[in-house]
């Protein structure tokens, strides 16, 4: 994505190209901490890091190797650090009786995939086509609950339904789209998990 000349720039403390590389990527890494961390302030706070961190260590920088894949590392691990330390255990998550015991799956995550498009970014356009194959109704409800974050009961006010209807179309669009994305991605279980609670 970036020239070799943009990398080497960098490694040597240009600030436009240090700005460069902030804007391309941070609509991404804002998309990947959001997959696993809701908090708005946190997902800015970890991204602005991991920046520092980038700056910080520019000198390691390899104008002959990906750039992106450096920077997702980074802020992955940041990522990581902060659910250690908010003790958000994923063995809690009880995701079709599948039991987790530790992190380390997206620790295995690879930004280093031959597709030219990112794993993350591939995860969330099958997640966001996911959601547009439900049924109209379905798909209605769980847009407004989910991705809009509308008050269930609001909704079934707003849609002439009943609660126990809501909570039924809730229940059946996460297993489609859970079924759907862990047929494509197994190894991205967890932060389907994450992405779909």
């Amino acid at each position: 994505m970036f020239s070799r000349l943009t990398k080497k720039e960098l490694k040597l403390g240009s600030p436009e190209a240090f700005k460069e590389v902030f804007s391309v990527l941070y609509p991404r890494l804002k998309g990947y901490c959001s997959l696993f961390i809701h908090n708005r302030d946190q997902i800015e706070d970890i991204i602005q890091e991991s920046f520092i961190t980038l700056w910080d260590k520019r000198v390691s920088i390899d104008p002959d190797k990906s750039i992106e894949s450096f920077v997702f590392v980074i802020v992955r691990n940041n990522c990581l650090n902060y659910l250690k330390k908010q003790k958000l255990n994923v063995n809690i998550i009880d995701f079709e009786n599948i039991k987790i015991n530790e992190l380390q799956y997206l620790y295995q995550l690879d930004f280093t995939a031959k597709e030219e498009r990112s794993m993350e970014e591939l995860l969330i356009e099958s997640f966001q086509n996911s959601i547009n194959e439900l049924p109209s109704k379905m798909k209605e409800v769980f847009i407004k609950c989910k991705i809009e974050g509308k008050r269930q009961k609001e909704v079934a006010e707003e849609l002439g339904i009943s609660l126990k209807m809501i909570e039924k179309h809730i229940s059946r669009s996460k297993k489609k789209i859970q079924e759907n994305l862990i047929h494509l991605y197994p190894e991205l279980i967890v932060l389907i998990a994450l992405l779909i609670k």
